[in-house]
């Protein structure tokens, strides 16, 4: 399944989706699928320019806020499942 996303897109399975995208914390979650490899292949392939770009259009965090490429690859990938989830 894809999410897509103005400059990028991300590919999960619809079990990886719902892994990252339940009630309650997802943040532990969301990190144990942001190491599965092909998770990882992905992000090596976007820039974190792009990440932060698409971020920022939702207006939820400031420019110091999005300055941790780490932490946008979590909220990007967060995003990313809960986009798959309510799309089936």
């Amino acid at each position: 399944m894809i999410a897509l996303f103005e400059r990028f897109d991300i590919r999960l399975t619809k079990d990886q989706a719902h892994s990252a995208s339940h009630g309650g914390q997802c943040d532990a979650d969301v990190e144990i699928l942001l190491a599965v490899p092909s998770v990882r292949r992905q992000f090596a392939k976007i820039a974190p320019d792009s990440i932060r770009a698409e971020l920022r259009e939702y207006g939820a965090w400031d420019n110091m806020e999005l300055a941790d490429d780490a932490v946008n690859q979590r909220r990007i990938l967060w995003i990313a499942a809960g986009n798959i989830v309510e799309a089936r």
